[in-house]
């Protein structure tokens, strides 16, 4: 047999296997797990981890530079880096800021970056291992985003950078943040790991900053089971992040080509001698954050499922919110002005005066096998790892500290039924009103 004919053949079993071993889909309130997150995948994704296996396609190859080209036009960017993580991506973008290569705008030892107490840690980090200042603000109960007034409080003669996430998928005030960087020149990241799809002011969120970064590990929106992105419309920018991802190394071919410079043993770089073969030639103190050929061929496949995962992400989350409207003692969540999130999860802060704590709240859902999760890190100036740490604090951590002690989140992802929303919303109904 052909070779071709025998890999669509072996496809095609591949597709009716992944039927064949799909668990039973019906739903039984309190015995199935209703999760917050998860990735859906379907038949066309397990043939895409197939084909790129059956293909060798083991390191970072032709799918990885396909859904980088595809992934930039879909976000509206210039460029686009795949990494093996979303940490990674928040890493390599921080870390770009360094670059020598910026020369009186990059960032040094000491420096300030603008970032939120309420977050998840991948945001903050860098910032410290980069050897710069954190200067956390708090954020608004509702919307769970920091505003551009804090922001503009918080800039002082040291601060150079600002990095914020778009809190659960829903907005922050991007255009007012992007004008106070332009205003104090100051560089812009977006961590836009639970955003993509969302809009503000009508624009793509990603779009704002000078970099942003995307995750797709399984609860994001699309997955690749690990793996993330940098992406941007700065080619400078752009050139640095892919030198720091790849070894810190100054040529630009990927592995396997050689000579696309043209002159591959003419450069002349540091104290090298001439010609010193420019694939060897290192420009950055890099890392190796590449992701590999599988990953990106399962991206493309969940990438044509994009809008399908948005649309189910605020379907879910409008059901829930309407179903919770009238419930006491709870705060909703709400989009931040002119925004459309493509939500990641659906919030929900308990009354400090409610007759029920968060802790009651969870254990009773968590009992009906609905999952829940905190707001990420809470207050993560309260943690052990940044307890000692070099930072500043801007104003009172009030609602980062409320956080912390009364929210928390469950799911919208797309796999959830209306029946499962049903029965979340019937829960927590059925929970307040037992407890007055």
């Amino acid at each position: 047999m052909d070779p071709l004919d025998r890999k669509a053949l072996l496809l095609d079993e591949v597709r009716k296997y992944h039927h064949e071993a799909q668990p039973d889909r019906r739903f039984v309130p309190g015995v199935t797990e209703i999760w917050p997150s998860g990735a859906v995948l379907d038949e066309d994704d397990r043939a895409a981890l197939a084909e790129a296996a059956l293909d060798m396609r083991i390191a970072a190859g032709v799918s990885s530079r396909r859904f980088e080209s595809a992934f930039a036009r879909r976000m509206g960017r210039r460029k686009a880096h795949l990494t093996n993580s979303g940490s990674s991506a928040n890493l390599l973008s921080v870390s770009a800021l360094t670059s020598h290569l910026l020369e009186d705008r990059r960032l040094r030892p000491g420096d300030e970056v603008i970032t939120v107490a309420a977050g998840f840690p991948t945001t903050v980090n860098p910032i410290l291992q980069n050897g710069l200042i954190p200067v956390f603000v708090d954020v608004e109960i509702g919307t769970y985003n920091t505003t551009a007034d804090r922001v503009a409080r918080a800039i002082g003669p040291r601060t150079r950078a600002i990095i914020i996430a778009h809190a659960l998928g829903n907005p922050f005030e991007a255009i007012e943040i992007a004008q106070l960087a332009a205003d104090h020149d100051l560089f812009l990241i977006e961590d836009n790991c639970d955003a993509v799809g969302s809009r503000y002011d009508g624009q793509l969120t990603g779009t704002f900053g000078d970099l942003s970064t995307v995750s797709f590990y399984p609860a994001h929106h699309l997955t690749m089971g690990e793996g993330g992105c940098v992406l941007t419309a700065n080619l400078a920018l752009a050139r640095i992040v892919e030198s720091l991802r790849d070894w810190g190394r100054d040529c630009w071919c990927e592995p396997g080509e050689s000579g696309k410079c043209l002159k591959r043993f003419e450069y002349q770089m540091g104290t090298l001698p001439v010609g010193y073969d420019h694939k060897y030639i290192f420009s950055h103190v890099g890392y190796n954050l590449k992701a590999t050929d599988l990953q990106a061929a399962l991206g493309l496949s969940q990438l044509a499922k994009l809008d399908e995962f948005c649309a189910a992400r605020r379907r879910n989350w409008r059901r829930l919110r309407d179903g919770l409207a009238d419930v006491p003692h709870l705060v909703l969540p709400e989009a931040t002005p002119r925004s459309d999130p493509s939500w990641f999860g659906f919030v929900l802060t308990i009354d400090p005066e409610a007759p029920f704590s968060r802790a009651e709240t969870v254990d009773f859902l968590e009992s009906r096998k609905i999952g829940t999760r905190r707001l990420f890190a809470g207050n993560l100036t309260r943690h052990p790892a940044y307890i000692g740490q070099p930072q500043r604090v801007v104003g009172e951590l009030t609602n980062s500290d409320l956080i912390t002690d009364q929210t928390f989140w469950i799911g919208v992802y797309p796999a959830l039924t209306d029946e499962m929303i049903d029965y979340v919303v019937a829960s927590i109904r059925e929970f307040v009103q037992a407890r007055g």
